[in-house]
């Protein structure tokens, strides 16, 4: 939450997207609020509270990675290195990192219940 919180007073409002492959692999990605376009299919998986006065951090997943990885919770972590040059991180010498664990039956139970909102459920 530092980094993020950091980056936020820097940048102002954040948003991350898990990236699905392409250019910079399976990466988590930061963008200040507004520089990337959620799609329609985009789901949110969540929000990251950071300290008041700023405003949360949505994290996104594509439609298609969501379906591959419903099943498991990621977790955003941040670890050294030098992470893809479009994420707002890379300047730091640290990069954003997606770690997972499988759902229990009971949270698969529960999200199938409740799903997830999409991008288009934005517009």
């Amino acid at each position: 939450m530092q980094l993020l919180t950091k980056l936020s007073e820097l940048h102002g409002g954040l948003m991350i997207h898990q990236s699905g492959g392409c250019c910079d692999g399976s990466a988590p990605m930061c963008y200040p609020v507004g520089d990337y376009r959620v799609g329609q299919r985009d789901i949110l998986l969540g929000e990251i509270a950071l300290p008041d006065p700023l405003p949360p951090v949505r994290v996104w997943i594509n439609g298609d990675q969501f379906e591959l990885w419903k099943h498991t919770q990621l977790i955003l972590d941040v670890v050294p290195g030098r992470g893809a040059g479009f994420s707002l991180e890379a300047p730091e010498g640290v990069r954003f990192l997606s770690r997972s664990r499988a759902f229990s039956p009971d949270e698969n139970t529960a999200l199938a219940a409740d799903p997830p909102k999409k991008g288009a459920d934005f517009f």
